[in-house]
Protein backbone atom coordinates (compact mmCIF):
# COMPACT_ATOMS: atom_id res chain seq x y z
CA UNK A 1 0.00 0.00 0.00
CA UNK A 2 2.63 2.18 1.12
CA UNK A 3 4.35 1.99 -2.67
CA UNK A 4 0.87 2.87 -4.48
CA UNK A 5 0.54 5.86 -2.32
CA UNK A 6 3.83 6.81 -3.37
CA UNK A 7 3.61 6.23 -7.08
CA UNK A 8 0.41 8.25 -6.82
CA UNK A 9 2.32 10.95 -4.66
CA UNK A 10 4.99 10.69 -7.39
CA UNK A 11 2.51 11.27 -10.43
CA UNK A 12 1.00 14.54 -8.97
CA UNK A 13 4.50 16.40 -8.73
CA UNK A 14 5.18 15.08 -12.65
CA UNK A 15 1.63 16.53 -13.74
CA UNK A 16 2.50 19.40 -11.33
CA UNK A 17 5.75 20.16 -12.56
CA UNK A 18 4.59 19.75 -16.01
CA UNK A 19 1.77 22.14 -15.79
CA UNK A 20 4.01 25.07 -14.13
CA UNK A 21 6.06 24.96 -16.83
CA UNK A 22 3.21 25.60 -19.39
CA UNK A 23 2.81 29.01 -18.04
CA UNK A 24 4.73 31.48 -20.54
CA UNK A 25 7.60 32.98 -18.48
CA UNK A 26 6.34 36.84 -19.95
CA UNK A 27 3.09 35.80 -18.22
CA UNK A 28 4.59 35.38 -14.74
CA UNK A 29 7.44 38.33 -14.51
CA UNK A 30 4.32 40.66 -16.25
CA UNK A 31 4.58 44.25 -14.23
CA UNK A 32 1.27 46.22 -13.30
CA UNK A 33 1.02 49.95 -15.04
CA UNK A 34 2.27 52.90 -12.43
CA UNK A 35 0.23 54.73 -11.28
CA UNK A 36 -0.15 58.15 -10.72
CA UNK A 37 1.91 60.52 -8.59
CA UNK A 38 0.78 61.30 -4.81
CA UNK A 39 2.30 64.75 -3.57
CA UNK A 40 4.63 62.23 -1.20
CA UNK A 41 6.31 60.97 -3.94
CA UNK A 42 7.11 64.32 -5.36
CA UNK A 43 9.24 67.66 -4.84
CA UNK A 44 8.75 70.82 -6.28
CA UNK A 45 10.24 74.34 -7.05
CA UNK A 46 10.79 77.02 -9.73
CA UNK A 47 13.57 75.96 -12.35
CA UNK A 48 16.31 78.52 -12.37
CA UNK A 49 18.41 78.06 -15.10
CA UNK A 50 19.74 80.65 -17.14
CA UNK A 51 17.32 80.05 -19.49
CA UNK A 52 14.02 78.98 -17.66
CA UNK A 53 14.08 82.19 -15.49
CA UNK A 54 11.10 84.97 -16.64
CA UNK A 55 12.10 88.22 -17.62
CA UNK A 56 10.42 90.36 -15.21
CA UNK A 57 12.22 93.73 -15.65
CA UNK A 58 10.22 93.99 -19.46
CA UNK A 59 7.12 94.68 -19.78
CA UNK A 60 6.73 94.55 -23.82
CA UNK A 61 5.88 90.57 -24.22
CA UNK A 62 4.46 87.49 -22.32
CA UNK A 63 7.19 85.32 -20.60
CA UNK A 64 7.28 82.37 -19.01
CA UNK A 65 8.46 80.93 -15.52
CA UNK A 66 8.97 77.11 -14.74
CA UNK A 67 7.50 74.94 -12.27
CA UNK A 68 9.04 71.16 -11.81
CA UNK A 69 8.02 68.41 -10.09
CA UNK A 70 10.55 65.33 -9.71
CA UNK A 71 10.25 61.81 -8.60
CA UNK A 72 11.55 61.27 -4.79
CA UNK A 73 10.02 58.18 -4.66
CA UNK A 74 11.76 54.59 -5.30
CA UNK A 75 9.07 53.63 -7.31
CA UNK A 76 7.43 54.67 -10.98
CA UNK A 77 4.41 56.70 -11.43
CA UNK A 78 2.56 58.96 -13.87
CA UNK A 79 1.93 62.23 -14.21
CA UNK A 80 -0.96 64.09 -16.64
CA UNK A 81 -3.07 66.88 -16.96
CA UNK A 82 -2.61 70.63 -15.33
CA UNK A 83 -1.47 71.26 -12.07
CA UNK A 84 -3.41 73.50 -9.69
CA UNK A 85 -1.84 76.94 -9.29
CA UNK A 86 -3.03 79.46 -7.14
CA UNK A 87 -0.80 83.17 -6.62
CA UNK A 88 -0.64 84.77 -3.64
CA UNK A 89 -0.12 88.47 -3.89
CA UNK A 90 2.41 90.56 -1.85
CA UNK A 91 0.11 93.83 -1.75
CA UNK A 92 -2.96 93.19 0.65
CA UNK A 93 -5.24 94.33 -2.89
CA UNK A 94 -3.93 91.13 -4.39
CA UNK A 95 -5.65 88.65 -2.95
CA UNK A 96 -5.10 84.75 -4.02
CA UNK A 97 -5.53 84.42 -7.68
CA UNK A 98 -6.12 80.91 -9.46
CA UNK A 99 -4.44 80.51 -13.32
CA UNK A 100 -6.57 79.65 -15.69
CA UNK A 101 -5.36 76.67 -18.38
CA UNK A 102 -4.35 77.03 -21.60
CA UNK A 103 -6.07 75.05 -24.18
CA UNK A 104 -3.05 72.69 -24.78
CA UNK A 105 -3.62 69.24 -24.27
CA UNK A 106 -2.01 67.10 -21.58
CA UNK A 107 0.58 64.52 -22.43
CA UNK A 108 0.98 61.32 -19.75
CA UNK A 109 4.57 61.30 -18.67
CA UNK A 110 6.01 58.37 -16.46
CA UNK A 111 8.41 58.91 -13.87
CA UNK A 112 11.07 57.08 -12.64
CA UNK A 113 13.09 57.44 -9.32
CA UNK A 114 14.91 60.90 -9.90
CA UNK A 115 12.88 61.75 -13.18
CA UNK A 116 12.05 65.63 -13.29
CA UNK A 117 9.01 67.13 -15.15
CA UNK A 118 8.44 70.46 -15.41
CA UNK A 119 5.52 72.99 -17.04
CA UNK A 120 4.76 76.28 -17.69
CA UNK A 121 3.41 79.40 -16.61
CA UNK A 122 2.95 82.39 -19.08
CA UNK A 123 3.14 86.18 -17.56
CA UNK A 124 2.43 89.59 -18.49
CA UNK A 125 4.94 91.53 -16.39
CA UNK A 126 4.05 95.55 -16.04
CA UNK A 127 5.75 98.26 -14.99
CA UNK A 128 6.03 99.56 -11.61
CA UNK A 129 4.49 102.72 -12.96
CA UNK A 130 1.03 100.78 -13.52
CA UNK A 131 -1.45 101.92 -11.12
CA UNK A 132 -1.80 99.46 -7.81
CA UNK A 133 -5.07 98.42 -8.85
CA UNK A 134 -3.98 97.14 -12.08
CA UNK A 135 -0.72 95.33 -11.26
CA UNK A 136 -0.44 91.81 -9.19
CA UNK A 137 2.85 91.16 -6.92
CA UNK A 138 3.35 87.71 -6.78
CA UNK A 139 4.66 86.47 -3.43
CA UNK A 140 4.36 82.83 -3.03
CA UNK A 141 2.71 79.92 -5.64
CA UNK A 142 0.61 77.25 -4.26
CA UNK A 143 1.29 74.58 -6.58
CA UNK A 144 -1.17 71.11 -6.37
CA UNK A 145 0.24 68.27 -8.71
CA UNK A 146 -2.46 66.92 -10.75
CA UNK A 147 -5.40 64.82 -9.22
CA UNK A 148 -4.33 66.09 -5.91
CA UNK A 149 -5.65 68.22 -3.36
CA UNK A 150 -2.45 69.27 -1.21
CA UNK A 151 -0.44 71.21 -2.44
CA UNK A 152 3.32 72.50 -2.29
CA UNK A 153 3.84 76.29 -1.15
CA UNK A 154 6.97 77.73 -3.31
CA UNK A 155 7.84 81.48 -2.42
CA UNK A 156 7.81 83.63 -5.79
CA UNK A 157 11.78 84.25 -6.61
CA UNK A 158 11.65 86.00 -9.70
CA UNK A 159 10.10 90.01 -8.54
CA UNK A 160 8.25 92.22 -10.77
CA UNK A 161 4.73 92.62 -11.16
CA UNK A 162 2.18 91.00 -13.18
CA UNK A 163 -0.91 92.79 -15.41
CA UNK A 164 -3.94 91.75 -12.99
CA UNK A 165 -6.58 90.07 -14.93
CA UNK A 166 -7.97 87.60 -12.35
CA UNK A 167 -11.30 87.79 -13.50
CA UNK A 168 -10.49 87.81 -17.58
CA UNK A 169 -12.14 85.12 -19.67
CA UNK A 170 -8.79 85.09 -21.52
CA UNK A 171 -6.08 86.22 -19.38
CA UNK A 172 -2.41 87.08 -20.94
CA UNK A 173 -1.32 84.72 -17.85
CA UNK A 174 -2.35 81.01 -18.03
CA UNK A 175 -0.98 77.61 -17.05
CA UNK A 176 0.13 75.12 -19.51
CA UNK A 177 -0.23 71.32 -19.29
CA UNK A 178 2.55 69.06 -17.49
CA UNK A 179 5.98 69.11 -20.00
CA UNK A 180 5.05 72.03 -22.09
Amino acid sequence: MKSKLTAVALAAVVVAGTAATAIPASAATAKAEPTRCLIADLEAGFAMGDGAKPEMGQTENQTQAYIWFTNKSKRTCTLSGFAGVDMVGAQTTDGTWSLARSSEAPTKFTLEQGDTVDFSITLLPVAKSTPQKEKFVPATFLVTPPNETKHFTLKWPFGGQILKQDGATRPATYLNPIGQ
